[in-house]
């Protein structure tokens, strides 16, 4: 395990994955995922089972209901609460069962699990009059405490089902649009503003700071605001590398490092490639990444975990698989023998 809580030349998954059946999802991700498996979506369940509506089942005095466009909050557990919070228990039950047939229960091993964060909750999701949530800062900050209190409970229950180290990844997919003031309004006389980075950066501490465990903020935006992710208490940041281009990208990265963090590469596509690649073309790109930015080859090893660019919903099954199979690879070049990949 390295200082930040995630460990060393290892590979995980986003989190989505395809399919609709919980305890194959989950046995293959053991499986696949030794070092740093994690608790799966599978959003092709339809409501509750999305990024978005499985949150529901995690907020503390709040709940969400469904509108054609998404979700919204509810001032009572409606249909979509509950069946988020039934869907959640079937995909525990089925980890814990994935988990103690690995013969991983009280191992000492590590275990990741991912929520929807504050600022892509109050993007995505509506008030009762329509707008987003965003649109009100006391509704944001309201929701952004409970899903501190959430998770919180949510991280305990998992760690004490598994017997295990648990890490948290907040996901903010919405972030970039929230920071650049690009969401649409509920009406196109409606205008949603731009969040200043320092009150987005509050939003995020609220629940960063609550938890008692390494957590890593993910963006799979284009670009991902690397600046502001690097400032948050995160232990790490996860992004798509491919999105991550030019000087103020690379800044950003090198800054990120200086300060620590550990990084989770999204390196592996996420759909099957026009041609046929190796774990060594899916390396090389990392490895260029700290060439670049001037740091010795063996942080490979000691300071990034390797990931699909993003969640695998959209995938086949054959290909999820094979995605985590050259995250593994990819992973385990890292720590054995980072000074022989090319790095052109």
């Amino acid at each position: 395990m390295n200082p930040a809580g995630f460990p060393a030349g290892a590979a995980t998954g986003v989190g989505s994955w395809p399919g609709t059946d919980p305890r194959e999802a989950a046995a293959v991700i053991v499986g696949e995922l030794p070092e740093l498996p994690h608790l799966v979506e599978l959003p092709a369940r339809g409501v509750g089972a999305d990024t978005i509506g499985r949150v529901s089942a995690l907020l503390v005095d709040m709940r969400f209901d469904t509108t054609p466009r998404g979700y919204r909050l509810a001032a009572r557990p409606g249909a979509a609460s509950r069946r988020a919070n039934d869907l959640l228990r079937t995909d525990l039950d089925a980890l814990q069962e994935a988990w103690e047939n690995a013969g991983l229960r009280g191992a000492g091993r590590t275990v990741k699990v991912q929520a929807a964060g504050p600022l892509t909750l109050a993007a995505q999701v509506e008030l009762a009059g329509g707008h987003r949530v965003l649109t009100d800062r006391g509704a944001v900050r309201d929701l952004a405490e409970s899903l501190a209190e959430g998770l919180s409970t949510h991280i305990a229950e998992v760690g004490a089902r598994l017997e295990a180290e648990v890490v948290l990844q907040l996901d903010e997919p919405s972030l970039s649009a929230v920071l650049t003031g690009s969401l649409r309004g509920a009406s196109v006389l409606n205008t949603i503003a731009a969040v200043p980075e320092p009150e987005a950066l509050a939003i995020l501490e609220t629940v960063l700071e609550q938890q008692r465990v390494p957590a890593a903020v993910h963006c799979c935006a284009s670009p991902p605001p690397l600046g502001l992710l690097g400032r948050t208490s995160a232990v790490a940041l996860g992004f798509d590398l491919a999105t991550v281009s030019g000087t103020a990208g690379l800044d950003a990265l090198g800054e990120a490092l200086d300060r620590g963090k550990h990084l989770i590469l999204g390196l592996v596509p996420t759909t099957v490639p026009a041609t046929p690649v190796t774990w060594r073309a899916i390396a090389e790109p990392g490895a260029r990444l700290v060439d670049r930015l001037g740091f010795p080859r063996a942080e490979l090893a000691r300071r990034v975990t390797v990931s699909p660019a993003c969640g695998l919903a959209g995938a086949s099954s054959g290909w999820a698989r094979e995605a985590l199979r050259l995250a593994g690879e990819t992973a385990r070049a890292f720590a054995q023998d980072p000074e022989s990949l090319v790095a052109g």
